[in-house]
């Protein structure tokens, strides 16, 4: 295809703030207004990427240097959607047939540790350079829109701990702990006694730095550990941004887990990431390809009604859900912001390759949260048996 016939048929049916410069010195350009995004094509076995651009296809050429793409990342990502979304139009019942891929991750302890290490052991200091102070790492709670990204974080941690009904003593356990946010708040602002677990190496040292700091030893426990081995019986259980790890075949097995680690009387809180394809299929366009393969290695979502049907084949019942989805889609926003305002810092903390995958990782999830891809739900469950009717009778008591 000569590339002038396939820029204008293009530029015909799409009109996008983007130009291409190509390794001869041609621009080719596919708006009228000003380009907002390039695409810098140093040789011509690098037009194979824009001839049959898909989200994965386009994403993978960035990273590895095939070619180069300037603009802010939200631009890229609407600019590159729309490219992909017009191939998969073209492509008809196979641009569909091809968003469905088995779930076949082992998710055994080792190969789920190996993923854990391969996201959030790249450098506590490469998460700090984006997120807020508390580092935490997971969608925050905008109570009135207008709030900074620290408030807002705590403002979600306090909404998990009140929906859960945390009292003083009470046993709490935070499956996926990160850096600790959760489990000292819960201690420091609620008088719980809690254990975090993760898989990080590096999210555990820090953890621990922080629990020492706060004189909260005796209190808070933090252990390198697998969810699978953890024992005891807790009053009170969260999981926040953890269960995307788990595999969409093994949620049953791991609600199941949660239910016997829980008291009679216990209150579980899942906070975490949905797709809304109700057949649980990968985003569309390439982009669930892209992060399987680059971000979050055996990383799988479930719908909404997988979700509470595992719940309840796992012995728990669904007592309160909340769709915090647009929620997300402004925290990813924010980390955007930070980490292209951070920029120059962050590429002294990792090589480009990494700098790349996040710059695009996270407007893209902004993107996708923002246009309905995917969407976050908050879960509070209890035992099946109705044990946990000792909750108020109304949801007034989580928004005091």
């Amino acid at each position: 295809m000569m590339l002038s016939a396939w820029s204008t048929g293009l530029r015909d049916k799409l009109s996008l703030p983007l130009r291409v410069e190509l390794w001869d010195g041609r621009q080719l350009e596919f708006s009228a207004e000003p380009a907002r995004v390039t695409i810098r094509v140093p040789d011509r076995a690098a037009l194979r990427y824009l001839r049959s651009p898909s989200l994965y296809s386009l994403g993978r050429a960035y990273v590895e240097g095939a070619i180069d793409i300037k603009g802010c990342a939200a631009d890229i990502i609407q600019v590159g959607n729309a490219l992909a979304a017009h191939l998969d139009k073209g492509r008809g019942r196979l641009g569909e047939l091809l968003r469905l891929r088995p779930h076949l991750a082992p998710h055994t302890r080792q190969s789920d540790a190996e993923a854990i290490r391969y996201h959030y052991d790249v450098s506590n200091d490469f998460y700090a350079a984006w997120l807020d102070p508390a580092m935490v790492y997971s969608c925050a709670y905008f109570e009135n829109g207008d709030e900074d990204l620290a408030t807002a974080q705590q403002k979600k941690i306090d909404h998990i701990l009140r929906k859960i009904d945390l009292r003083p003593g009470q046993r709490l356990l935070d499956i996926g702990c990160g850096w600790g946010a959760l489990v000292l708040r819960a201690a420091q602002g609620f008088g719980a006694r809690c254990l975090g677990v993760t898989l990080s190496e590096n999210q555990a040292l820090l953890a621990r730095e922080r629990i020492a700091r706060a004189g909260l030893q005796g209190q808070v426990e933090i252990r390198l550990q697998d969810y699978r081995d953890v024992d005891g019986e807790y009053d009170r259980i969260t999981s926040v941004g953890m269960f995307e790890h788990v595999g969409v075949q093994h949620l049953p097995a791991y609600f199941s887990r949660v239910n016997r680690l829980l008291a009679p009387d216990g209150v579980v809180m899942n906070h975490g990431i949905t797709t809304t394809n109700v057949d649980n299929s990968a985003t569309p366009y390439g982009g669930g390809e892209f992060i399987d393969q680059y971000v979050f290695p055996h990383g799988e979502l479930a719908h909404l009604s997988t979700v509470v049907r595992t719940m309840q084949e796992g012995g728990l019942e669904v007592r309160d859900v909340e769709n915090l989805r647009r929620h997300y889609a402004k925290t990813c926003a924010i980390w955007t912001d930070n980490f292209e305002g951070n920029a120059a810092h962050i590429r002294t903390l990792t090589e480009e390759k990494r700098f790349r995958i996040w710059h695009l990782y996270l407007a893209g999830c902004a993107y996708a949260f923002a246009h309905g891809r995917i969407s976050l739900y908050q879960i509070v469950c209890g035992k099946a048996d109705g044990n946990a009717d000792r909750l108020p009778w109304s949801r007034k008591y989580m928004y005091p």
